[in-house]
């Protein structure tokens, strides 16, 4: 396990970081690989130590569309953890990756233990998945809504 804790990771309890860190481990995708399929069963979650990874969306009769590049210190999966436990997006390494692995089920296990921890790991995942929204948000209305209908500064 690398010295440093991911920013996610950074912000939960110390007792409870320690435990979930001991259910990691370090893994690597080369360029191209595909990491997980839409529809499939979320059985594990990522943190992108090094190198980038696209989320796609299937659209019928084309190619899958692009919605999102993730880098280092960035979650890659948040389906793990809430049911059906099924992906919303698939996934590929855009460059070689590092990453750190966790076991899904194990990851939950730990949180039914430690309510402590539960909490605050799904307080931070829900923060990820709201910032993702969001962006998505704003990229559709830059795409499809009237000139100048995204975010003001």
């Amino acid at each position: 396990m690398t010295a440093t804790a991911p920013r996610l990771i950074a912000a939960l309890p110390s007792e409870g970081r320690e435990r979930l860190l001991l259910l990691g481990q370090e893994v690597q995708f080369p360029r191209g690989t595909r990491i997980f399929e839409e529809g499939r069963t979320a059985e594990k979650f990522w943190i992108v130590r090094s190198g980038s990874v696209t989320l796609d969306v299937h659209v019928p009769g084309r190619r899958a569309a692009t919605v999102e590049t993730l880098g280092p210190e960035e979650l890659l999966g948040w389906s793990w953890l809430f049911p059906p436990y099924a992906w919303h997006l698939g996934a590929t390494a855009l460059s070689p990756v590092r990453a750190l692995e966790f076991d899904a089920r194990k990851v939950r296990e730990l949180c039914d233990e430690d309510p402590v921890l539960g909490r605050e790991l799904y307080f931070q995942v829900a923060g990820v998945v709201a910032r993702r929204l969001h962006s998505a948000r704003t990229r559709l209305l830059d795409l499809y809504g009237p000139q100048g209908s995204g975010p003001q500064s």
